[in-house]
């Protein structure tokens, strides 16, 4: 369905380039549950996007086989200045809806997402969860083989989402899905397989209780989900450390062990930091780096003013002739004496 093959993806940064994916190659097939988790900023929308080519990859290629949505999610999808039924009717001609069938999916659309009224206003004036009840009804509304999904069903109020995991439900009984989420509850409910997206490599798993188990030690804390309390064991050193986890290997290969280094049991702690420090750290980073760039212009302005006026000491300008009150030169008064006049004939 969705194969990657030595795929990298990076973005650059003034610090040089930040990877979401390095060489990374898999293959999900047909029929697949997937569930994707990583932390917050570790490229997990980007990945979606890629898979349903949104975006493309720095190396390697993806091949994509039967009709797979776009990327749903609450982060993009609307045009602003578009009302809710004219977003609708766009999707419909996007997707190759007969013209005649599309004024029945809109009022589809209209009824389940309950917006009333506001189905007629521009999508600019709706809030985010209106917003994602928009797009999951237009989602919904299609027939994929596979649904590409980042978080679309945790938006809305405690009666919209369960009219949404219900229709969501119907809709994975005969279709595939990749979907982000952070709840590792719906992992272990919805998926079943799952991988793990850290610092630009993917850990696969057929056993989606070792994926939320493998990311719940990663994070450094418990599963809040299901009050799951991780295992730990004193290293060498004497500090915690995460045990072996089986079944957890880089992108492309299945079976195998990977530990997670600096993870030191449920103190929130990774690299010996916490997330506090880490953020206070960065913080103080891009302070750094942005005074020295601002010490660098100022340096080079003043550079480069003492040079201009090095060089316009050192040039000589040339006075401007002097000139009559006509505009003509101002000649001397010394008269040059006169010529001797040429012989004429016959003299000498």
């Amino acid at each position: 369905m969705i194969r990657f093959e030595n795929v990298t993806k990076y973005y650059p940064t003034p610090r040089g380039r930040h990877y979401v994916l390095r060489d990374v190659s898999f293959h999900i097939p047909m029929g697949a549950r997937m569930g994707i988790i990583g932390r917050n900023g570790a490229g997990k929308t980007t990945l979606l996007r890629l898979m349903g080519g949104v975006d493309t990859p720095n190396a390697g290629r993806i091949i994509r086989e039967g009709h797979i949505s776009w990327p749903l999610g609450l982060g993009a999808g609307l045009q602003p200045v578009m009302t809710g039924t004219e977003n609708a009717r766009f999707c419909c001609r996007i997707q190759g809806v007969p013209l005649k069938d599309i004024p029945a999916m809109v009022e589809g659309m209209r009824e389940f997402s309950e917006l009333g009224k506001f189905f007629d206003l521009p999508a600019s004036t709706y809030s985010s969860g209106m917003k994602g009840r928009l797009k999951f009804a237009i989602a919904m509304a299609f027939d994929f083989d596979c649904y590409i999904i980042d978080e679309l069903t945790s938006t809305g109020d405690a009666s919209f989402r369960n009219k949404a995991t219900s229709v969501f439900r119907e809709k994975r009984a005969r279709a595939s899905f990749i979907k982000v989420t952070h709840s590792l509850k719906e992992v272990r409910d919805e998926c079943n397989c799952s991988m793990v997206l850290e610092k630009g490599k993917l850990r696969y798993f057929d056993d989606v209780n070792e994926a939320a188990d493998f990311y719940s030690r990663l994070i450094g804390g418990d599963d809040e989900d299901n009050d799951v309390r991780v295992p730990k064991r004193r290293s060498a050193g004497g500090q915690w450390a995460a045990p072996m986890v089986k079944g957890a290997t880089p992108a492309g290969g299945i079976g195998g062990n990977a530990a997670v280094a600096g993870c030191h049991g449920n103190n929130n702690r990774f690299n010996g930091q916490t997330q506090a420090e880490r953020k206070a750290q960065r913080q103080a980073e891009r302070r750094a780096q942005r005074q020295a760039e601002r010490r660098a212009q100022r340096q080079a302005e003043r550079q480069a003013l003492q040079q201009g006026r090095r060089a316009h000491q050192q040039t000589s300008v040339a006075p401007p002739p002097l000139v009559t009150s006509m505009g003509g030169p101002l000649r001397s008064s010394h008269r040059p004496a006169p010529m001797a006049p040429r012989p004429g004939k016959g003299q000498g």
